[in-house]
């Protein structure tokens, strides 16, 4: 049984090299051609992300709180995930609008 799944394994890993015969192409993933592209895009990526995990990190934090009862460093707890939630959120946005304000003065 151990030698029919090692030549099951050995002829997967060879058989690509012996199928392909045409080049592969691979595209750019990024789809940026210079560097203010590529950096318009990184901030855009992390501004969806973070637009998505926001909501879910202040009901993560007001679950704290609500399940806190009279355990004080549940509630600590629960504020620190709101308050730093909302902190990024904003330093997201302020570099969102930094971009935007350096193209405004750099034409």
């Amino acid at each position: 049984m151990k030698k029919i799944l090692l030549i099951l394994i050995l002829f997967n890993l060879i058989s690509p090299i012996l199928v392909s015969a045409t080049t592969i192409n691979i595209e750019n993933p990024i789809n940026a051609t210079s560097f203010e592209a590529l950096v318009n895009n990184l901030i855009n990526f992390i501004f969806y992300i973070a637009l998505a995990l926001t909501p879910l990190m202040i009901i993560f934090g007001a679950f704290f709180l609500l399940t806190a009862g009279e355990d004080p460093k549940r509630v600590e707890t629960g504020k620190n995930i709101i308050l730093y939630t909302l902190i990024g959120f904003t330093i997201i946005l302020l570099a969102k609008g930094l971009v935007a304000l350096i193209k405004g003065i750099m034409g």
